[in-house]
């Protein structure tokens, strides 16, 4: 099962937040998570605040 951490944790290594991960991380927020998920989540949310991971929906950053 996919956890919101390791969606967060590729986006933040590949310094883009796809389509198909945006999706996946609305889906996972809707679930129960624990703290280090939404530790992850708001890392993630940092990071594109400070330009450090992209948002494909908003940017192209499409990485293959």
């Amino acid at each position: 099962m996919t956890r919101i951490r390791d969606v967060v944790q590729q986006a933040i290594a590949k310094g883009c937040l796809t389509l198909e991960a945006e999706n996946k991380l609305r889906e996972l927020l809707s679930q129960k998570y624990d703290l280090e998920d939404l530790n992850a989540f708001m890392s993630l949310q940092e990071a594109a605040m400070a330009g450090r991971v992209k948002q494909e929906s908003r940017e192209n950053c499409r990485i293959s």
